[in-house]
């Protein structure tokens, strides 16, 4: 099991062996999702926000205001 430290001013410091299996360095960041209530998981945010291009394919034709419009009152009447 590895281990941090907490300090005075709510800072810890990643272990190097944890740093390495995460693939962080200076600079990166890392995310703590709770996974249950009081666990959370280490993750690693070092994704850029180009690495999400293409993974929602472009819709078969464009969509106009209108047809927006159309869907959102069609969707309200439902409820």
């Amino acid at each position: 099991m590895t281990i941090a430290v907490l300090t005075s001013k709510g800072q810890i410091t990643i272990p190097k062996s944890v740093r390495e299996r995460l693939k962080v360095d200076a600079g990166d960041r890392v995310e703590f999702v709770e996974s249950a209530q009081g666990v959370f998981t280490l993750v690693a945010a070092t994704r850029d926000v180009q690495a999400l291009k293409g993974l929602i394919p472009k819709p078969g034709r464009p969509v106009s205001i209108d047809d927006m419009n159309r869907a959102i009152a069609r969707a309200g009447s439902k409820r």
